[in-house]
């Protein structure tokens, strides 16, 4: 498999403290391809495998770990792919909470009432991008295709986050919300939380236009969306979200040392990682699955 990264120095220019190199470990257990992140290795205590497109049974574009019931693909297939990998971590459907993403801000509680709500069950809940926990057993999922995945972990108050932070998410800074919930629900304190930002779309691959860039702008103030935006032609421009997640965690009174970040590209590696740009839509859909040890 050919793996490509980005050059951490030009894109991650600034981001001083953040684990960026060898941040990631590539996994195979029972045929089932897998990525770990490595700061995260010293909870012991915490799950949190993210998907690759390899290991499942689902077809054509969708081939062969997809996760979106949603996209064309056949429900049994996707719902084999879920048995498939959630055996990884030796958890099943009925284990998981789902979220059901629409480029929001909204984070929700998840409690063991919820357990299989997206998959074993309907969900009692819409719009909701990111979700946080402190119950052991009950595993977090997320979707992504090009989307930033942000993970948290609070090894004081043994709670967890898991969070989608597309360009809508971003800017509206999810993070936040996160940390708020985990805050208000557990006793959370900033310094106190690790972090991650997963496998994303690269600046490189994320051309956008003058309205999106402005947005940026006006969230972040020049200096800061100067280290987000390269201007190219027109009213085009390059937006690096992994940045801007960054900064999103770093304003929250999250600290450097612990962030880790990812230079992993869904883009540049779509031949085994689902990318929304690079397909032009036709795909299937990464997941991120995150529980606390029973």
């Amino acid at each position: 498999m050919n793996i490509k990264h980005i050059d951490a120095d030009s894109l991650f220019n600034g981001l001083d403290g953040a684990t960026i190199n060898n941040s990631t470990r590539l996994c195979d257990k029972n045929g089932i391809t897998y990525i770990e992140f490595t700061p995260f290795d010293k909870f012991d205590w915490v799950k949190l495998h993210f998907s690759t497109r390899l290991g499942g049974i689902s077809e054509g574009i969708y081939s062969s770990m997809n996760f979106s019931f949603d996209r064309g693909d056949s429900y049994d297939n996707v719902y084999k792919n879920y048995e498939l990998f959630l055996d990884t971590m030796g958890l099943k459907p009925e284990n998981c909470v789902c979220t059901k993403q629409t480029h929001t801000t909204n984070v929700l509680v998840a409690d063991s009432s919820m357990a299989g709500m997206g998959l074993t069950k309907p969900r009692s809940y819409d719009n909701v991008d990111g979700l946080v926990t402190n119950e052991p057993g009950l595993c977090l999922v997320t979707y992504f295709a090009d989307c930033v995945p942000v993970y948290f972990i609070d090894p004081v108050n043994k709670c967890i986050g898991a969070a989608h932070s597309g360009w809508r998410g971003t800017v509206a800074n999810i993070t936040h919300e996160v940390v708020k919930l985990m805050k208000k629900n557990y006793g959370s304190h900033p310094e106190d939380i690790h972090t991650f930002i997963g496998p994303s779309i690269c600046q490189d691959c994320y051309e956008v236009d003058e309205t999106v860039a402005n947005q940026f702008r006006q969230a972040y103030g020049l200096k800061e969306s100067d280290m987000m935006l390269y201007h190219t032609k027109d009213d085009k421009y390059q937006l690096n979200l992994q940045t801007a997640n960054y900064y999103n965690m770093i304003h929250d009174g999250i600290l450097s040392e612990n962030i880790g970040i990812t230079n992993l590209c869904t883009s540049c590696n779509s031949e085994w990682l689902f990318s929304h740009r690079a397909s032009h839509g036709k795909r299937g859909v990464l997941c991120g699955f995150m529980s606390i040890c029973q």
